[in-house]
């Protein structure tokens, strides 16, 4: 079916049940109301998150099914499905057969796919955001970001007409070589609770306009922003097919990395998940990227910008209630920098801590109770370890939201021994370390194991390029708190932070979903036929 065809079609309507919204306030109610009256594949009101196969949103026949609670009210937003292994199968065969032609769509028929899709994520970007809010428990303003990030790799996406392009040598008289990308065939995408939308669209834009197709299985605590990016998909005129979404835990996550039609497997999450994805996989002969934890480090050195290396390391830590791969959790003061310790505190003190619709909130809940036990436990740790807890978020009482996962901006400081240090918290938690000297703050970055990103805040040209030059991590940012590369550059974490050789997106994203071909033709010339007639005398020789 033509792209341009499908367009036309409208999507199966699906049968809906609402259940009540009354654990919501009256910001957020209307809100869950409208995403449950105008998306077809997910709910805000209590009803069941679908399947997305074959282009139609689908209702599992599953038995099990695992409750999205809203994490400042644990309010029920949805019942999502451990998708059973026929649905599964239903997903992979539907990919299989949208292979067979989506590959063989012109590169500029993807691209129109890419354009379109931006447009209508640009259009639907409220929608999108509100669902990371209740689900996820950001505020406005960051879901607003993670749609961002992700649009972004959707517009780099639209440059594969000349990022995809071969190369062709003569390398001999009439002989030539010539090297082609071609798509690898049914890839999968396991993608974390933290960016509901921006890791689904590193996978969707780039497995799609390369010629692939894609399952794609969202977390299962906030499936809704998959679920409005699949609907989306299909409304900028996506074959059906090409994007199918599943749903479920480890039994769905081992089926995405056993069955024989699946070449390609994306992961973004925990140290423990992605170990064991890439390693199942991988024995089962697919490409992995895997992305997994970290602990990022902000060095201060004392000729740094006051202001803009206090306030950008807030923002690191504490933005998204600190629950992101490339959030600074350690702050590493060097030498008079130590003096700024009262002050970074008196600062951090200052956020506020509200529900994510609320205005001028700050940083939201954690996403489920466990985390919160969890963050707080580690918080204890140091304590118990002979730390100091300079600013304590355990108890932080937020009105109106009193059954919420909130933890406040905490601010600790230890050693490097300590299990707040070692351990990757994933909470608005920061670590502070102190150092005498530049040379002991590379140090301590380069004995980590994890090696997602690091950063500098100084105003010396020499500090930084020693920074640079010596520092063992990925991402390097200097003055700059969290230096995730555009999606013109790829992602670059290294160390214990990643596994597999190809990153997410830019020129390693097109590597990651292509394979090479390479053709070497002979024709010679004085072989062509229809040479000009001769009118000699014929002659035996």
């Amino acid at each position: 079916m033509s792209i341009s065809r499908l367009a036309r079609i409208p999507l199966r309507s699906p049968s809906r049940s609402y259940a009540t919204t009354a654990g919501l306030n009256a910001l957020a109610r209307p809100k869950a109301e409208n995403l449950s009256a105008t998306w077809q594949g997910t709910s805000a009101t209590g009803g069941n998150t679908k399947n997305f196969i074959g282009g139609a949103f689908v209702d599992s026949k599953t038995t099990q099914w695992h409750d999205v609670l809203d994490p400042s009210t644990q309010t029920l937003l949805t019942r999502v499905p451990e998708t059973t292994t026929e649905e599964f199968d239903q997903a992979v065969d539907a990919a299989s057969q949208a292979f067979k032609s989506w590959s063989k769509q012109s590169v500029l028929a993807r691209q129109r796919f890419a354009i379109e899709l931006q447009y209508q994520i640009r259009q639907n970007a409220d929608a999108l955001a509100h669902s990371i809010v209740l689900e996820q428990g950001k505020t406005l303003a960051d879901a607003h970001g993670d749609v961002l990030r992700g649009l972004q790799v959707v517009e780099a996406a639209i440059g594969i007409t000349s990022n995809i392009v071969g190369e062709k040598l003569e390398v001999s008289k009439d002989m030539d070589t010539e090297v082609r990308k071609l798509p690898l065939g049914v890839c999968a995408s396991i993608a974390p609770f933290n960016f509901p939308a921006m890791i689904p669209l590193w996978t969707i834009p780039l497995a799609t306009v390369t010629g692939n197709t894609l399952i794609l299985k969202p977390s299962e605590r906030d499936p809704g922003a998959a679920m409005i990016i699949a609907e989306l998909c299909a409304r900028a005129g996506l074959p059906e097919g090409v994007v199918n979404v599943v749903h479920g835990t480890v039994p769905v996550v081992n089926r995405i990395c056993d069955h024989e039609a699946i070449k390609a497997v994306s992961f973004v999450g925990g140290d423990r998940a992605g170990r064991h994805i890439y390693e199942r996989a991988t024995k089962n002969g697919k490409r992995v990227q895997a992305n997994l934890g970290a602990k990022n480090h902000a060095v201060i050195m004392p000729d740094a910008n006051k202001n803009l290396a206090l306030n950008s390391i807030i923002g690191a830590a504490f933005g998204a209630a600190g629950q992101r791969c490339m959030a600074v959790s350690v702050a590493v003061l060097v030498g008079a920098a130590q003096s700024w310790l009262p002050e970074l505190v008196e600062r951090v003190s200052k956020l506020n801590v509200n529900g994510g619709f609320e205005e001028g909130a700050d940083l939201g809940p954690l996403i489920s109770p466990a985390s919160k036990a969890r963050v707080t436990g580690l918080i204890a740790s140091c304590a118990d370890e002979g730390g100091r807890i300079h600013l304590d978020g355990r108890n932080v009482q937020v009105p109106g939201y009193s059954a919420g996962n909130f933890v406040g901006p905490t601010v600790l400081e230890g050693t490097v021994e300590m299990r707040c240090y070692r351990e990757e918290i994933f909470g608005p938690v920061l670590t502070v370390i102190t150092s005498d000297t530049l040379d002991n703050a590379l140090e301590i970055i380069n004995k980590n194991k994890y090696g997602n990103g690091a950063v500098i805040f100084t105003q010396s040209g020499a500090t930084a390029r020693k920074f640079e030059s010596g520092v063992n991590v990925g991402q390097v940012g200097i003055n700059v708190p969290i230096p995730v590369p555009l999606p013109m550059f790829a992602w670059s974490g290294n160390k214990g932070s990643v596994l597999g050789d190809i990153g997410f997106y830019g020129k390693s994203g097109i590597n990651f979903y292509t394979q090479n071909k390479t053709t070497t033709s002979l024709w010679r010339q004085e072989d062509a036929i229809g040479n000009k007639a001769s009118v000699d005398m014929p002659t035996h020789h």
